[in-house]
């Protein structure tokens, strides 16, 4: 079968011949109509993943049939979560590093990583729907605990998990606010619901947005680093901040001060549990939510699709086609 190999970091990845995977016990395979791609992937062809191990097929996010009962069906990426909802233990891993993930014709899962597709997705959007949405469903409702009416804010609107988390925080009647240094992100934000939004690279961003449209019960971030001091100062007393990742850091100082007098909630976030990848598949399905896909292409052309989210051009998911 023809599939996406990293055989190496700092290298483009190789559309080459693999061999076709074999179903262990209690596995099934899958077909693969499509596959999205994810940060991590980026990251992972950088170096700048721990655990990298080559030769692996990379990709988390797939879409497809199941070979032997013909069932459409989505992948789940997490593997090995365990008992504790509260966090993974520490087997847990992603698909699609160091397991063969879904950048292929075919793959080998476990049964209990599948679920039924949800119809009103195409498979490009249902491909987009696995790992980032799971992440923005824990980082927003499980570990954010946001209720209808509230008011978060998403940072960084644009990627994968943010616009999932202003997609399923709008379907849960909340009001949104995000961030961007992109004033066309910010008016796309607008036009798939958010209130408002601000430019983070503009002094006083954080004050005029909280005066406008605050108080602020949650944010979502995935940036950390020196602006981390912004999100302590916009979000209300008692309210929350929820990161899923740090991209740019950890901030130089952080204000204690603030912390503890604001009696502020900082709270950690990864992905997701195989329970919480069931709710948010039906939270989906009820609400009739749709992915925003921002690009297709062919699998042959993965590795240029990975190498241009160097420069963030995306607004939604970027999904590679493999089956008709």
């Amino acid at each position: 079968m023809k599939a996406l190999l990293l055989k190496e970091t700092n290298q483009p990845l190789a559309f080459d011949d693999c061999p076709e995977p074999e179903a262990g016990p209690g596995q099934v395979i899958v077909d693969l109509k499509a596959a999205a791609l994810n940060r991590r992937d980026f990251w992972i062809t950088q170096g700048m993943y721990p655990g990298v191990q080559a030769p692996c097929i990379l990709g988390s996010d797939g879409a497809g049939v199941a070979s032997a009962t013909g069932q459409e069906v989505i992948i789940c990426p997490s593997i090995d979560w365990g008992d504790d909802p509260a966090a993974q233990q520490e087997s847990y891993r992603i698909l699609g590093m160091p397991d063969h993930g879904t950048f292929a014709e075919r793959i080998a899962v476990a049964e209990g990583q599948v679920a039924a597709k949800p119809a009103h997705l195409s498979w490009a959007e249902a491909a987009a729907l696995p790992l980032a949405g799971l992440t923005a469903f824990r980082a927003l409702f499980t570990q954010g605990r946001l209720q209808s009416g509230q008011t978060v804010l998403v940072t960084g609107i644009g990627g994968g998990v943010a616009t999932f988390a202003l997609q399923f925080a709008v379907a849960a009647g909340a009001k949104v606010l995000v961030t961007s240094s992109s004033a066309g992100k910010i008016e796309r934000a607008v036009a798939c619901g958010a209130i408002a939004g601000a430019n983070y690279r503009e002094d006083g961003w954080a004050k005029a947005l909280g005066q406008a449209h605050g108080p602020i019960d949650l944010v979502i971030d995935s940036a950390g680093g020196d602006g981390y001091n912004d999100l302590m100062e916009i979000v209300k007393a008692g309210g929350r901040i929820v990161n899923y990742g740090a991209t740019t850091g950890p901030p130089r100082k952080l204000d204690l001060f603030k912390l503890f007098w604001k009696q502020l909630h900082l709270i950690g976030s990864t992905m997701g549990s195989p329970a919480e990848f069931a709710s948010m598949v039906g939270f989906v399905n009820e609400r009739k939510i749709k992915p925003i896909v921002d690009q297709i292409a062919p699998l042959a052309e993965g590795s240029e699709v990975v190498a241009a989210m160097a420069a963030s051009p995306q607004f939604g998911k970027l999904v590679l086609e493999i089956g008709g």
